[in-house]
């Protein structure tokens, strides 16, 4: 109570004609958060609902915990794990030494010294993710004169997740400003952009700097050592899969720290799914739409592509395909809204995934940019099927 009281005696200082007028976003974003959202409707027609934009965010951020968990487990895993083939004891620099301070060890075997071990990976990301970025988006509510968009908070905890773990942070710093700007705020801000800001930040690092964002495609490193993630393998003929398909379900294989895990990514999905927060048409199109096209390029084989010869449920685990599934198909924004686009949007993109994956080797990733080709075509998939339903009511009026 004291703390809402402190709020509203503050308030006028925000609002229009106060001295810190300019800063009204900020304000705003830091009153929501804590409480609930100050504007309600005022006239008809009213929507009694006890879900708004601030309590669809929480849940999926809710959603993500379990692949918050797995990145920062498996990404310590995966250096514990080359430390030790590398007879190493010690870690050098500023994470060595906070290693050494709080005594965790460098045990793969210890599932506290894994975690421990990926925070210094993950954290640094997440918070330079979440200043530049917001940075960015205080920036553009302060110009516009509009709230700060509850949506950030997933951006930005959605972005540090499909990165590789040794990325530079001032790149990772360039490539969520460049999601931000470019991917959403140039086209009026949330609710109006066409393209994923997470996905757009990272499909600008791949391009501009592919040699430290290929953690899911060609190699991911950490302490120093490289090794080949398992679709790389997959894709390479002179190389054999080094995992099971157990190990690519848990998500205990290299890759970007927050996609390795299948199961992490089902439990993000049955609370989205239960909640209502996300489409269960468009998970189910896409899953189908990559067995059907996988399944029938694995039926024809090839003898010089190995791809060919990945089976559907191996698409499944490797990569982000479960991750870009659950948690990056259904963004609501820039997803089909009509029920059958629903269908025909997650199908465009299992297929996509699976052409680019298999009939370019040199790419064996595509689920990132098979979405962001889907986001394009969304608008024109919900359309077709709203023309229909128009043409079809006139018909059954006439």
């Amino acid at each position: 109570m004291g703390l809402r009281d402190l709020l509203d005696r503050q308030e006028k200082h925000f609002t229009k004609g106060g001295k810190y007028e300019k800063l009204y976003p900020l304000f705003e974003a830091a009153d929501t958060f804590l409480f609930t959202p100050a504007h309600t409707t005022k006239s008809g027609p009213h929507v009694r609902d006890v879900i708004d934009i601030k309590r669809v965010m929480i849940w999926v951020v809710y959603a993500l915990v379990p692949c918050v968990f797995m990145a920062l487990y498996n990404t310590g895993l995966q250096a514990n794990t080359a430390l030790a083939l590398a007879g190493r004891t010690s870690v050098e620099g500023w994470r060595g030494s906070a290693l050494a301070l709080l005594g965790t060890g460098l045990s793969p075997d210890s599932i506290i010294s894994c975690v421990v071990h990926g925070a210094l990976y993950f954290i640094p990301l997440y918070m330079v993710t979440l200043a530049a970025g917001g940075i960015w988006e205080a920036l553009f509510a302060s110009v516009r004169r509009h709230e700060i968009s509850e949506g950030f908070l997933v951006t930005s905890l959605l972005f540090p997740l499909i990165l590789p773990p040794d990325i530079p942070l001032w790149q990772a710093a360039l490539g969520i400003s460049f999601g931000v700007v470019f991917g959403k705020e140039i086209f009026g801000g949330a609710g109006r952009n066409i393209f994923n800001p997470a996905l757009t930040g990272r499909v600008f690092l791949f391009f501009a700097y592919p040699a430290q964002i290929s953690g899911d495609s060609v190699w991911v490193a950490v302490e120093g050592i490289t090794r080949a993630t398992p679709l790389a393998e997959a894709a390479d003929a002179s190389m054999a899969l080094s995992v099971t398909w157990w190990d690519a379900f848990l998500g205990t294989i290299p890759g970007s720290m927050g996609e390795t895990s299948t199961l992490a990514c089902l439990i993000g999905a049955v609370i989205l799914i239960i909640t209502g927060i996300a489409s269960w048409r468009i998970m189910l199109s896409t899953v189908a739409g990559m067995f059907c096209l996988s399944g029938l390029l694995y039926a024809v084989g090839s003898s010089t592509n190995p791809m060919f010869q990945l089976s559907p449920v191996w698409h499944l685990v490797l990569g982000g395909f479960a991750f870009g599934t659950v948690f990056m198909t259904t963004y609501p924004v820039t997803g089909a809204m009509t029920e059958k686009g629903k269908y025909v949007y997650g199908l465009l993109i299992g297929m996509l995934t699976v052409l680019i994956r298999i009939i370019n080797p040199a790419f064996p990733e595509g689920i990132m940019l098979s979405i962001l080709f889907a986001n394009m075509f969304a608008p024109v998939i919900d359309r077709i099927f709203i023309n229909a339903n128009i043409r079809r009511r006139i018909a059954k009026s006439a």
